[in-house]
């Protein structure tokens, strides 16, 4: 019964959080320096891990799909498998997961570390809502940069799955079937929908660090257990708001 009150409690928090910050919406122009120093800390510190990461990703789908469909003879729907599973499903998930890894964890850190040694309360102390400059840039970066992050993902990913298409035997495909039968699938819609999901999980990936990294009380010790309650949260929130999601999108 504790766990039930705690978690209410967190869900609680973060709205009241999300209403608080949106109320300063105003204020991004004046803030956008800060805004550019969270997008780039968001999105291009994180686009190398993303890069990686979606080849591969794309390699292992290409690689079990056509040896899947090699029994059917059906190796030139490997493009139109890959690249529906990108788009609409992994690019924004593995995006989202890497996010809540690298950025939630290193938001959460940073400020918990300014609860913990009262850099928060000496804002609030000069009348200075830390919703404001702490949480509103993070939140407007992310928005920003979650859909440019998704793309990258999605068109690295279909790279990846034409490399293994192309060179590995065992798929037997090349890359003009490959790339037909990926354009003859997708539509603007499918791409358009895992763009959908990315924001919202980055979105709420973000948010959720802000909230457990403005709530942490005691001491050092208390940070590391803030940044691993971060990450878990997210990860679980992820995957659940991926199957609410993609039944409103179906």
């Amino acid at each position: 019964m504790t766990q039930v009150t705690q978690a209410l409690e967190s869900i609680g928090d973060t709205v009241i959080l999300a209403v608080r910050t949106f109320r300063h919406v105003g204020t991004i122009p004046r803030q956008f320096h800060r805004l550019i120093e969270q997008a780039y800390l968001i999105g291009y510190t994180t686009l190398p891990i993303v890069v990686i990461l979606s080849f591969f990703i794309g390699s292992v789908l290409a690689l079990q799909t056509g040896y899947s469909l090699k029994a059917f003879g059906a190796q030139n729907f490997i493009g139109a498998v890959v690249g529906l599973s990108m788009a609409r499903e992994l690019g924004p998930v593995m995006v989202s997961i890497l996010l809540a890894g690298r950025v939630g964890s290193a938001v959460t850190a940073e400020l918990a570390s300014m609860q913990v040694y009262q850099e928060v309360d000496a804002l609030r102390t000069m009348n200075i809502p830390p919703e404001r400059i702490l949480v509103l840039p993070r939140l407007m970066a992310i928005l920003f940069m979650m859909p440019f992050l998704t793309i990258v993902g999605n068109v690295v990913g279909w790279l990846g799955g034409a490399v293994v298409a192309n060179f590995v035997p065992i798929v037997g495909t090349n890359w003009d079937a490959y790339f037909q039968s990926l354009r003859s699938t997708l539509t603007v819609r499918d791409v358009a929908d895992g763009l959908i999901k990315a924001e919202i999980f980055g979105f709420f990936v973000i948010l959720v660090a802000c909230q457990i990294g403005l709530n942490t009380r005691g001491g050092p010790r208390e940070i590391g257990h803030s940044v691993t309650r971060s990450v878990v949260v997210s990860l679980i929130l992820i995957l659940v708001l991926d199957y609410f999601v993609t039944r409103a999108l179906l």
